[in-house]
């Protein structure tokens, strides 16, 4: 077998990543944290269908600080994937893939994210007074 002078693919210590690959990963890990902040929603649907004692129980859990951190996440989650999602139907149609436009619309979805999350939690604790 011949040896070739090609080089190998760069070891994860000099690879520096990309918008494109953190976006994607953090793409599928907004998608894993909705799925698993969506078993503490069920959580708390069954708990008050299931009478006053175990609701209270929920709401002592949703209602902690651990709780809340929980929700800021699976509110930020909700968010960027959204909005990923909207870019994502924007890479169906063909448009976007042109690396400037690209590293733009990802850090417009990050933006995103943030200020609607922000807006959110502001309006929750503000206006509402959750």
């Amino acid at each position: 077998m011949a040896s070739t002078e090609r080089p190998l693919s760069p070891h994860l210590q000099i690879y520096k990543p990309q918008i494109s690959s953190t976006l994607s990963i953090l793409h599928r890990a907004t998608g894993i944290a909705l799925s698993a902040g969506t078993l503490l929603l069920v959580y708390w649907l069954v708990s008050a269908a299931a009478g006053p004692e175990a609701f209270a129980t929920a709401q002592g859990l949703v209602g902690s600080i651990l709780g809340r951190i929980l929700l800021f996440g699976w509110s930020f989650a909700l968010f960027y994937h959204l909005g990923n999602g909207i870019r994502h139907l924007a890479w169906d149609a063909g448009w976007g893939f042109e690396l400037p436009v690209m590293h733009r619309t990802g850090w417009a979805v990050v933006i995103f994210a943030v200020a609607m999350t922000l807006i959110a939690w502001i309006v929750a604790l503000v206006v509402l007074g959750v």
